[in-house]
């Protein structure tokens, strides 16, 4: 029996062998493809900011409590449509006062150039002295004079009760305002700021370049149109509905001592109101080709410690640690390769937390 039972575990650890034997036998398969060389354009990323193309603030250029505001923040509003009602009772009593003083002027004047006519009548009769027509002359230039300054005090007053309905200089989006109704403004001593409009129809994203990288942007660019450089990328810090691009239309004339750069501004439409001004933007501007970069899947990189790495494949079909240095991203999923990989090895495209350096694979090709 005791030979039995030994000759029962001996068989076991035997079968158990055979077991481990059969599952180290399974060689996991992976997807494996080959790196792309394409020629790409490079960019630098410059941080910035959106700004409307036109923008305008809305005043007050008179004195009194404001009573009503007619729009709600960052509403759309049309050129000449009302914003604000300013109280404009003394205006009022000052265009009736200006029109009283027309009327006055202008009968003065009436009665005037009447004597002024019957004087010269009784000149030729011997009737007056020349020195009576001469006084009745000027007494009717005089009341004609009245009558100019009478009307430049109506038409002042007439501005100035104008200005008390505050109205949209330019189309456009609406700041909140600065002041709520029932404050008494003191528009008449300085124009005082109540809101600004921003015609955000088309905008600019503004930033700044280093001379140096200017000098070599241009020095690969030529000026046509106007335009510096055409369909710069931007980005934005939360992704948009839609994606935008600008032309380059404007440098600084100088360049800033201090930091060593310039402004730059790229132009672009904004039909879908998107973007707003004070907006963050991130602005890849072009600065040369790589007429060979190696291209790979940026999901296919990982991280470490040590920096970033790839897992290649190699003729043994072995799984093989490869540190890499990357460039920038291209067509949103592809990462150009600067060094540590060529474009003959076979890099794993995906699960890299199942792969293992040294472990023997099945690579399975698969398309770009």
């Amino acid at each position: 029996m005791r030979y039995i039972y030994i000759f029962g575990i001996a068989a076991m650890m035997l079968a158990g062998c055979h077991k481990k034997e059969r599952k180290a036998e399974i060689i996991p398969e992976v997807d494996v493809t080959y790196p792309i060389v394409d020629s790409v354009t490079l960019h630098k990323t410059y941080p910035g900011y959106i700004r409307a193309m036109n923008s305008a603030d809305i005043v007050a250029r008179v004195s009194g409590q404001l009573l009503t505001q007619n729009y709600k923040e960052g509403d759309y509003v049309s050129k000449g449509q009302v914003l604000f009602t300013i109280e404009s009772t003394k205006y009022r009593d000052a265009v009736e006062q200006a029109q009283a003083a027309l009327h006055t002027a202008e009968s003065q004047y009436d009665y005037a150039s009447r004597q002024y006519e019957a004087m010269k009548k009784a000149l030729q009769a011997d009737a007056v002295s020349q020195m009576e027509v001469i006084q009745a002359e000027s007494s009717m230039n005089t009341a004609k004079a009245s009558i100019r300054n009478a009307r430049a005090a109506l038409s002042t007053a007439q501005q100035n009760l104008g200005y008390c309905t505050v109205r949209a200089t330019r189309p456009g989006r609406i700041s909140i305002a600065e002041y709520s109704t029932g404050n008494y403004l003191n528009g008449e001593v300085s124009p005082v700021k109540l809101a600004t409009i921003y015609d955000d129809a088309r905008v600019k994203a503004v930033f700044d370049i280093e001379d140096s990288q200017y000098e070599m942007m241009m020095g690969n660019n030529s000026v046509t149109e106007n335009k510096l450089l055409k369909a710069i990328p931007l980005n934005f810090s939360q992704k948009l509905p839609h994606s935008y691009t600008a032309d380059l239309y404007y440098t600084s004339p100088n360049i800033e001592t201090s930091t060593g750069t310039l402004s730059l501004e790229g132009h672009l439409d904004n039909p879908y109101k998107e973007l707003k001004d004070g907006m963050f933007v991130s602005v890849d501007l072009p600065y040369g080709t790589e007429p060979e970069a190696i291209l790979i899947r940026d999901a296919s990189i990982g991280t470490d410690q040590l920096g970033k790495y790839v897992y290649v494949v190699n003729d043994s079909n072995k799984v093989v640690y490869t540190p890499v240095e990357t460039g920038e991203i291209y067509r949103d999923s592809l990462r150009i390769v600067t060094k540590g990989l060529t474009p003959k090895q076979r890099y794993v495209t995906k699960a890299l937390l199942t792969v293992r350096n040294g472990e023997e694979v099945k690579p399975r090709i698969i398309k770009n």
